[in-house]
């Protein structure tokens, strides 16, 4: 006993005892439902069976009917279609945000932090202020867009099968340019002064510049805003409840929200978390690439 109260006591078993708390906690509240819900995929599970921890096993049936289920390929196409055009687009403006704010021009830093008001609100709340946005009466959008010629009659992004995933999609690009832009900005500062005055003085342009020592340099940073933005964007549930409700006739359905009405609509929880597992691979796998494109600074 005197010696474990020693081991504990010590600085090793005392950092021991940190790290395995935390872990505990994270395996308790993550993994043991990571877990449930594994093993519920493989189970047949009703409203019945929901509270029985032994239920039928069922191996790969779960699996084999969502997949032979009419709507899936549609709903895996928006899914993939949300993902990239929502990556693309928050890249690309967080990019040129942050090549802008690099400037550092007079009033760039508060102009810069008002750009964290979209990520620091609530995605339900962002959802509303969208619907407004984007509402086929009255929505601003569409006033821009006839005052500039750019259309003639009103669109109605929510229920239109034509626009209501890109009603989707231009929220989400709107919440999580942001957060890109941060990201990148902090890559931007780390890349040295002196690297842009050699070039310079040897005659490269702007171009030339961006390409040759701003990608290169800003590739570990690249490569982990990618990976967080597809784990932010494949887990983004409260804007489809905010604004479409994966409507109309699953137009702008996608995995992570179908996952939810199945559970909690249709009650086929068995299929949700078919769904769900299938979702943890893609994660893991950007996760993959989040952990490989920061490796180096965690040695550093």
């Amino acid at each position: 006993m005197k010696r474990i109260l020693a081991s504990v006591t010590d600085g090793k078993g005392f950092d021991i005892g940190l790290v395995l708390l935390p872990l505990a906690f994270l395996f308790a509240m993550s993994g043991l439902p990571l877990v449930y819900n594994v093993v519920m995929s493989f189970q047949e599970v009703d409203m019945f069976s929901l509270g029985s921890i032994v239920r039928p096993f069922v191996g790969f049936k779960n699996y084999v009917d969502l997949f032979a289920q009419p709507e899936t390929r549609p709903i895996l196409l928006n899914t993939a279609l949300f993902v990239s055009a929502s990556i693309a687009g928050q890249f690309l403006i967080g990019f040129g945000l942050a090549l802008f704010f690099w400037m550092n021009f007079p009033g760039a830093s508060w102009l810069r932090g008002l750009f964290l008001v979209s990520w620091v609100m609530p995605g339900l709340v962002v959802g509303a202020i969208w619907n407004w946005i984007l509402s086929g009466d009255f929505g601003v959008l569409n006033f821009f867009l006839r005052e500039t010629g750019v259309i003639e009659g009103n669109i109605f992004w929510r229920s239109d099968p034509n626009y209501s995933l890109w009603a989707v999609i231009i929220a989400n690009i709107w919440l999580g340019t942001s957060f890109n832009m941060i990201l990148l900005s902090v890559g931007l500062s780390g890349i040295p002064k002196d690297l842009y005055e050699a070039a310079e003085l040897d005659g490269a342009n702007a171009l030339q510049r961006f390409f040759t020592i701003t990608l290169p340099m800003m590739r570990s940073t690249i490569g982990a805003i990618v990976a967080l933005g597809l784990i932010f964007t494949l887990r983004q549930f409260d804007l489809f409840a905010g604004i479409t409700s994966g409507g109309p006739n699953n137009s702008s359905n996608v995995t992570q929200y179908w996952a939810w009405d199945l559970s909690f609509r249709q009650y086929d929880f068995a299929k949700g978390a078919t769904i769900s597992v299938i979702m943890i691979v893609f994660v893991m796998l950007a996760s993959v690439v989040y952990v490989r494109s920061t490796r180096h600074e965690v040695r550093g």
